[in-house]
C-alpha cells in the first residue's frame, strides 16, 4: 500500500475507534475578563471551568486524547503576578480535580518543562498522574512551561552521535525531552479560541497534518456544543495526507 493511503487508513481507522486526538489553545482568558471589568485572574478562574466541562465532553466526541495549551514558554514573560495566580490556579484545579478525573476515567499528563516548576507544583503534578494512571477512557495532557521548538531541539540533541532516528523514534525522543509518559500521537483537530489564527508554538512536530479550527469564542464562553460544532467541522473536511483527493485520484 502507498505510503500516502496507508496513513491515511490508519487515521481513519482511528478516528473509527474514537480515539481523536484534539488539541486546544485555550485564548481569551484576559479578554473575557476585561470586557466585563474583572480582573485577568478571573478570567483565568472562568477558564479553569471551561476545562472541566471540555474535558468531561471530550469522549461523547470521539476524542481519547485531549491537549491542552496551559502555560507557553514565552508566558514567563507576563507579569509576575498573573504567573503566580496563573500556576496557583494550575496547582489548585490539579487538587481539587482529580477525584473527579479518577471518576471519569480520565489519565493526566502533564507535559513541558519541570525544571522551572515550583517544588509544591511538582509535587501536586505528580500526585495527580500517579492517581490518575489508571484512566482508559481519555488521556489528557496539560501543556506547562511548554515549547515545540524547545522539544524538537532537545530531541535533536538527544539524538546527537547515534544513527538517523526514523521519525517513531524521533517523536519518543520528543516525548522525552517533554516528561510525556508516551509518544504524543499526531493530532487529527486543533482548535484555538479568541479569534487569534496561529499556532504560538504548540505541538508544531505533532500538528504537520492537523485539521485546524479557528473560532472568536473566548476561552471561558467555549462549551460543549462549541466543541461538537468544531468535531462536525472536522468530519466534513477530506484529510488526503499527501495524496490526491478522492474525487480526481485514478485507480490502480
Amino acid at each position: 500500500m502507498p505510503v500516502a493511503h496507508a496513513e491515511r487508513a490508519s487515521h481513519v481507522d482511528a478516528e473509527r475507534r474514537g480515539s481523536l486526538h484534539a488539541a486546544i489553545i485555550m485564548d481569551g482568558n484576559g479578554r473575557w475578563a476585561e470586557q466585563r471589568g474583572l480582573p485577568r485572574a478571573a478570567g483565568h478562574r472562568a477558564g479553569a471551568e471551561t476545562v472541566r466541562r471540555v474535558v468531561s465532553a471530550a469522549p461523547e466526541e470521539g476524542i481519547g486524547t485531549l491537549t491542552l495549551y496551559a502555560f507557553s514558554a514565552d508566558n514567563w514573560r507576563r507579569p509576575a503576578l498573573e504567573v503566580k495566580n496563573l500556576m496557583q490556579l494550575l496547582r489548585t484545579h490539579l487538587r481539587s480535580e482529580a477525584e473527579r478525573l479518577v471518576e471519569e476515567g480520565v489519565r493526566v499528563n502533564v507535559i513541558g518543562r519541570r525544571d522551572r516548576l515550583a517544588p509544591v507544583l511538582l509535587e501536586e503534578i505528580r500526585a495527580v498522574e500517579t492517581r490518575t494512571r489508571a484512566g482508559g477512557r481519555l488521556h489528557l495532557q496539560i501543556a506547562v512551561d511548554y515549547s515545540g521548538r524547545d522539544a524538537i531541539l532537545e530531541a535533536a540533541r538527544l539524538s546527537a552521535g547515534s544513527p538517523s532516528p526514523s521519525r517513531e523514534v524521533f517523536a519518543a525522543r520528543i516525548a522525552r525531552a517533554l516528561h510525556a509518559d508516551a509518544a504524543i500521537p499526531d493530532v487529527d483537530l486543533l482548535i484555538r479560541t479568541g479569534g487569534e489564527q496561529r499556532l504560538s508554538d504548540f505541538l508544531l512536530w505533532e500538528c504537520a497534518y492537523a485539521e485546524l479550527v479557528f473560532t472568536q469564542r473566548l476561552w471561558p464562553d467555549f462549551d460543549e456544543a462549541d466543541l461538537a460544532a468544531a468535531r462536525r467541522e472536522f468530519e466534513g473536511r477530506e484529510r488526503r495526507f499527501g495524496g490526491q483527493p478522492r474525487q480526481h485520484r485514478k485507480e490502480g
